[in-house]
């Protein structure tokens, strides 16, 4: 787990531009190379329909690179939903503190890093807004030499969930009522499922969106879980997604906030049928149904009762690689009661612990 100095550094970090990072103007004695080259490592449901041009739509969708050289420079595109709405990415350089940025416009030429030394460096690009907040696209990199691609991590778990799991309203450097947009707090780099799978050694991804639920989403949405967890761009359920792209070893589950108290027995058919329907992507997965850490006490009783039932009836049918977990309290410092960064790094260090054992990682 980090301690709270680090997190004090992200929440100061969490600015438009600082330090060595800066939109910037290109330089002309670098070599721009395309999102289409080789040399990138995405990870997460990434739309390659246009290979120049990959769309990120979900919260946390990532990619990486190797250079050589001083600085680098990275381009990125903004749908500009609705012609406001401004995506926030994160950028990590060399494994070091995390700078979140909030795009400026259609095109976006960033300086993420200089004045380094001049040898091979690392970076990591990861979209920290959700799908409601529109897409972006990585265009590519300017830099001396672009070198091959990081390998990708032996381990991979993908947390499915709400708003919770998206990390929306968690970064409060940004007033919950001040004057920005509603995703200001949004930081899905520093949600519990990244913060759990850095700590795990894995990648991640993250199949989210706010306000979903199992059988009743909130506000006003068409959409629940099972009905969209093919797509790529979940939000809208459009495009989809190829599950042999991202074979996870362990995969969670946190619903149930948005469906609230439910018929027992509804709620209970219906998370047993998205459990199997998990099990045809992911045959070899191992399955963690978690509470929801934002829930009432009446609410944390329904979900244990119910979870427990669920994993009970998995296992008379012979599947046993299924659990469940509750967390220790509830979490709601942030946002709309949301967990806040902190906060979210408590739910990692919970987490962890039960794949580590689980898991024995």
């Amino acid at each position: 787990m980090m301690n709270s100095s680090f997190i004090c550094k992200v929440l100061f970090l969490s600015i438009f531009c600082f330090a060595g990072i800066s939109f910037a103007k290109e330089k002309n004695n670098q070599k721009f190379y395309p999102a289409s080259s080789q040399a990138f490592l995405f990870t997460g449901r990434v739309d390659f329909t246009n290979p120049s041009l990959p769309r990120f739509y979900s919260p946390g969708v990532y990619v990486q690179g190797r250079f050589k050289g001083s600085s680098c420079e990275i381009e990125v595109n903004d749908e500009v939903l609705y012609g406001t709405s401004h995506n926030f990415i994160t950028v990590v350089i060399d494994d070091g503190a995390p700078t979140r940025i909030k795009l400026s416009g259609k095109t976006n030429k960033i300086r993420i890093a200089e004045n380094l030394s001049d040898k091979t460096h690392t970076f990591l690009l990861c979209k920290s807004t959700e799908s409601g907040i529109g897409y972006i696209e990585f265009v590519g990199v300017r830099c001396d030499t672009l070198l091959p691609p990081p390998e990708s991590k032996s381990r991979k778990v993908e947390f499915i969930g709400n708003s919770i799991t998206c990390g929306m309203g968690a970064d409060v450097s940004f007033p919950c009522n001040g004057t920005g947009a509603w995703y200001d707090q949004h930081n899905a780099y520093m949600s519990y499922g990244p913060l759990t799978a850095r700590s795990l050694h894995a990648d991640w991804v993250l199949s989210a969106v706010s306000g979903i639920g199992l059988i009743h989403s909130c506000c006003d949405m068409d959409i629940k879980m099972p009905q969209v967890f093919d797509k790529m761009n979940m939000r809208e359920n459009t495009g989809t997604w190829d599950f042999s792209q991202y074979q996870p070893d362990v995969v969670t589950v946190c619903l149930g906030q948005n469906d609230g108290i439910q018929d027992s027995t509804a709620f209970c058919d219906a998370y047993i049928a998205f459990l199997k329907q998990l099990r045809t992507h992911y045959p070899r997965a191992t399955i963690l149904c978690l509470t929801s850490p934002m829930a009432s006490r009446d609410l944390l009783a329904f979900l244990k009762t119910n979870l427990g039932a669920v994993i009970n009836e998995m296992k008379t049918t012979g599947d046993d690689n299924v659990y469940s977990y509750a967390f220790s309290k509830r979490f709601y410092k942030g946002c709309g009661e949301h967990p806040d960064l902190s906060e979210h790094e408590e739910i990692a260090g919970e987490l962890s612990k039960v794949i580590k054992r689980i898991k024995r990682w």
